[in-house]
């Protein structure tokens, strides 16, 4: 028997991607006698006319059946005669495309669904794109609905070539298309008598003999730390999975990034001690001695991963807010989470054309380059040559959403060394610059007045200090203390002053520029700093 695949089924809205998985289970006798009863009462209810509906197998939610669409990932674990797998059958609607890159970050293999009567559409490339950039290197587009066009070998051909254009745009390594009918039948277990001049195997076959073993292996051996297990003063073990090649007791390696030499004392596979282990394997490794190592920290030998503070990555946006240069976010990139800030948004890549723009924001469900700073050094390499270390994701450091998924492509080695930790440093993971605003009290801008605009920016995750000297006060030190420490300082004077503070822009007389309302204040601010 083969080794587990898992797969993904993917393409634009209502291509019948649940249709297919849900019949490849029920032909493939692969359900419970009570769901397949289930399954035929639920379809007399539904929208073929009493025919059985395969799709209700995946769409389990009330508001996928509702309106006839996948909205979540439904993921199914099945076992033919050949091969076990694990299908994630994801949403073709865009605004759910954050929901089909988590299942295209588990899958071997991307089975891409095509409407026969539409052909290759906006989604269908962006969902190509997306399993290319997560890794995906076998793809199987299967031109889907053929009774509905007569099973017409001029239009399977048509569509072939706009498979054929995409592939070579996209530099996908391994693809077959295959004509298949989800709700007939056709061409999805077995071969279809409908279908006589397509000569390849029909999909079910097919996915259980294809190989997805990577070919390419990854140099070196390397684990990223996830844990440091001591249970007792005599212990201290390192665990994690090995991503690539393997170690032996009395190997010599190397602590990432402190670069300490240490030799391997002992290997625990589970609750066994092991004198080797390989990739795929999570284990725990003892030293013989100690270091500085932690979770984020990587074991190596002979892989030559980089060390840096600077990245370029291909980033896929999934937040509904826009991206702009110098936001902050966590990076969590193998077992690591760092603050770093995009500080660059390079070019945005056209899902449909493939080519690059210049651009400086960035909207949901759109693909970018990105320069990306980080707070520290940390270990890192190409997505192409290290795959675990060089994929990450951008996590929203107020909401701890995820706000985008990527793959390195650049690292920029020559900034490896550790930031020194100035104004601008902190400014930066404040994600904002310091600035210092002298207000003139007055009537209408009092004490009162000016803590609800502090209020205001606060809550919009500035970081932003209120100070009112006392009359007579020598302010200058205290301002500058907090412009050091990267902060946003509202200054409220009892009259004008001709302040200059180092490393700060000092925002004087705007107010005769800006409504007086705390809300404007507020956005005044939050422009400049």
């Amino acid at each position: 028997m083969k080794g587990l695949l898992k797969f993904i089924t993917c393409g634009s809205v209502d291509d019948g991607k649940s249709t297919l998985i849900g019949h490849i289970l029920y032909d493939s006798k692969l359900l419970y006698a009570d769901q397949e009863k289930a399954l035929e009462l639920d379809s007399k209810v539904g929208s073929r006319e009493g025919k059985i509906d395969y799709s209700l197998l995946l769409d389990g939610l009330m508001a996928e059946r509702e309106q006839g669409i996948t909205i979540d990932v439904a993921y199914r674990y099945f076992t033919t005669d050949n091969r076990s797998f694990i299908v994630a059958d994801t949403p073709g609607h865009e605004e759910y495309t954050r929901n089909m890159a988590v299942g295209a970050s588990f899958a071997d293999l991307a089975v891409i669904l095509v409407d026969a009567k539409q052909g290759v559409l906006i989604q269908t490339k962006r969902h190509a794109r997306i399993c290319a950039l997560m890794g995906i290197k076998h793809f199987v587009f299967a031109v889907n609905k053929m009774d509905l066009v007569g099973y017409s070998e001029k239009r399977f051909n048509e569509i072939n070539a706009q498979i054929a254009e995409l592939t070579k745009e996209l530099s996908l390594a391994d693809v077959v298309v295959i004509p298949v009918s989800a709700t007939e039948g056709d061409n999805v277990t077995t071969k279809s008598e409908n279908i006589p001049w397509y000569k390849g195997q029909a999909l079910l076959p097919y996915l259980e003999q294809v190989d997805v073993d990577d070919t390419e292996e990854e140099k070196g051996f390397y684990m990223p730390v996830q844990r440091v297990c001591r249970p007792n003063h005599e212990f201290r073990g390192f665990q994690g999975q090995i991503e690539a090649g393997s170690v032996s007791v009395g190997d010599e390696i190397i602590t990432l990034p402190t670069k300490e030499h240490v030799h391997v004392k002992s290997i625990h596979v589970g609750d066994k001690e092991a004198q080797s282990a390989s990739i795929g394997q999570p284990v725990t490794i003892q030293l013989d001695r100690e270091v500085d190592v932690s979770r984020g920290s990587v074991l190596a030998a002979g892989a030559d991963l980089k060390l840096a503070t600077e990245i370029t990555a291909t980033i896929l946006w999934m937040d509904d807010d826009v991206l702009t240069n110098n936001k902050n976010f966590f990076v969590k990139l193998g077992t690591k989470l760092i603050p770093g800030v995009v500080t660059e948004i390079v070019n945005t890549i056209d899902v449909n054309t493939g080519e690059e723009k210049p651009a400086t924001l960035l909207n949901k469900n759109e693909i970018a380059v990105c320069k990306i700073s980080l707070a520290d050094v940390i270990v890192v390499d190409e997505f192409n040559l290290h795959k675990t270390m060089g994929e990450l994701i951008l996590i929203d450091r107020v909401t701890n959403m995820t706000s985008a998924c990527g793959v390195v492509r650049e690292v920029n080695e020559a900034a490896s060394d550790v930031k020194e930790v100035d104004a601008a440093f902190r400014a930066e993971l404040n994600n904002q610059k310091p600035v210092v605003v002298e207000a003139v009290l007055s009537d209408k801008i009092n004490v009162d007045f000016l803590k609800k605009v502090e209020k205001e920016l606060l809550l919009d995750s500035k970081h932003v200090y209120l100070y009112v000297p006392a009359e007579g006060e020598d302010y200058t030190n205290v301002v500058t203390h907090l412009v050091n420490a990267g902060i946003v300082v509202i200054l409220a004077l009892s009259k004008a002053a001709d302040i200059k503070i180092d490393g700060a822009e000092v925002l004087a007389g705007w107010e005769s520029e800006v409504d007086v309302t705390t809300v404007d204040v507020a956005e005044f601010i939050k422009k400049n700093a």
